[in-house]
């Protein structure tokens, strides 16, 4: 795990109407569903890495960058693996409906008024947006995919070849699969980040390193 600590100064699905896999295994099929998940959906032994409102699954080949405030409030998660980054971010969403599409057009149209050609592609979490930005390194292919939860919103930016090519993202799609929101129950407004932090013993060392990590790739 890689940290940085900053120097003081169509339609969505909400987790019921999500697509549900299944795989033939010969005479007899079994229906998997795709996380994020919310916390009360899983009981399992996989591995996590508790970041407070994102516990991200712990995979020996994906590389986890956090930047966080000199509080330990972590402001930006990136996994990358290879060539491929995944940006994540958590959002509240009201209990009655989901908030990607609003969300979705919201990041289409800031896009357009860059500059940006963005384009609406159905994936396999539903519509996400597909873009290309201009950076100090040239075009940059960006992949935007939203997941309604029961009051939260995950949001990714793909980076890398993944971001045209979404069978590229091996490990990277594994984490996402596995994802799970600890929303908490305290009332927030919608579209509030849901707060993150470093887990103690990571805020303890990046104590005592102050910010001398190498900063996670920007998407």
């Amino acid at each position: 795990m890689i940290f940085s600590r900053k120097r003081a100064g169509a339609e969505g699905r909400t987790r019921d109407e999500r697509t549900t896999e299944v795989l033939d295994q010969g005479a007899g099929a079994s229906a998997l569903v795709r996380g994020p998940y919310d916390i009360s959906e899983v009981d399992d032994e996989v591995q996590r890495l508790d970041l407070g409102s994102l516990h991200i699954p712990a995979i020996a080949e994906v590389e986890v960058r956090v930047q966080a405030d000199p509080q330990g409030v972590v402001q930006q998660v990136v996994l990358v693996h290879g060539d491929n980054a995944l940006q994540l971010g958590v959002f509240a969403a009201p209990r009655s409906e989901g908030i990607w599409d609003e969300v979705r057009e919201e990041i289409r149209q800031s896009l357009l008024r860059d500059g940006a050609a963005a384009q609406e592609v159905e994936g396999e979490y539903g519509p996400e947006l597909h873009a290309q930005v201009r950076t100090p390194d040239g075009p940059t292919n960006l992949r935007f995919v939203g997941v309604d939860g029961p009051r939260w919103m995950v949001r990714g930016v793909f980076q890398g070849p993944v971001a045209t090519d979404p069978a590229a993202a091996g490990p990277l799609a594994e984490c996402l699969e596995g994802l799970v929101v600890d929303r908490g129950q305290e009332a927030k407004p919608v579209r509030e980040p849901l707060p993150l932090r470093l887990p103690r013993e990571v805020a303890d060392q990046a104590g005592v390193e102050d910010g001398s990590a190498a900063e996670p790739r920007q998407v």
